[in-house]
């Protein structure tokens, strides 16, 4: 489906982000993302609006109990993305399914995933910020947590230097999965308002990569960051082809 954005096609790609579509309208949304211009510019938008969310709320230092319960999330996240190994996956997924014709603002699954971005966000910034010593340049300095869009898993982080390095390290599991065969992992950046990404090269799984902040084609605060899943050697495209592994936008420290 190609066109200009209509305000259901603007709340599907909202969902899209949120990680609150089902299996099938994910994979058939990502079908048309691939060849439509109006629908990746509205995704776009959407990661603008709702990635600084996670900044909005006070950090706080996490005890063992909340990791304990974290920890258990995780795996039961993992339980379901395999159904097989989960004998309870479909009777959870028939409960989080939307019933034809609910409007999108009375969907359950659009305000957890609304929630659980931005309190996930939230508290792994608050335990990297606390571990971190104080920058020794003058320079502004900026951190980006990248989450998957759907669960909210962290998988990378970026640190940026102004007039100095751009660093992006592993920062979870996730990060260190091995890549389809094929395949490869894409990084790219947008500035706020800017009009489409710009590719900062492949990466390679669980490696950290290092580069000069003058390859950036800005330096700023809300700045986006994310890695998506590409063809072998890269996106055909001068933007992302394929699916959003993990995504962030930068905050000043």
């Amino acid at each position: 489906m190609t066109g200009p954005a209509t305000p259901e096609r603007d709340l599907a790609a909202g969902e899209y982000v949120l990680g609150t579509l089902t299996e099938a309208e994910h994979q058939a949304f990502e079908r048309e993302l691939q060849e439509d211009a109006a629908l990746q510019a509205a995704v776009y938008a959407w990661q603008d609006r709702l990635v600084p969310l996670s900044a909005r709320v006070p950090p706080r230092t996490p005890s063992p109990l909340l990791w304990g319960r974290i920890d258990a999330s995780v795996a039961a996240a993992s339980r379901s993305a395999n159904p097989l190994s989960d004998p309870l996956a479909d009777k959870r997924a028939a409960v989080r399914r939307p019933t034809p014709g609910t409007p999108w603002w009375q969907r359950l699954g659009w305000w957890q995933g609304l929630s659980a971005l931005a309190a996930f966000a939230t508290l792994v910034l608050s335990v990297l910020l606390l571990q971190r010593p104080p920058p020794e340049s003058a320079g502004a300095r900026y951190l980006a947590v990248l989450q998957a869009p759907q669960g909210g898993a962290t998988g990378w982080v970026v640190e940026v230097q102004a007039g100095g390095q751009m660093r992006l390290l592993p920062a979870g599991e996730g990060a260190a999965a091995p890549v389809p065969p094929g395949r490869a992992l894409q990084f790219w950046t947008k500035a706020e308002g800017a009009a489409g990404p710009t590719s900062l090269g492949l990466v390679q799984a669980g490696q950290p990569l290092v580069l000069p902040a003058s390859r950036l084609p800005a330096v700023e605060q809300r700045q986006l960051f994310e890695i998506t899943l590409e063809p072998e050697g890269g996106s055909p495209y001068d933007r992302p082809s394929g699916p959003i592994l993990y995504v962030g936008r930068t905050i000043r420290l």
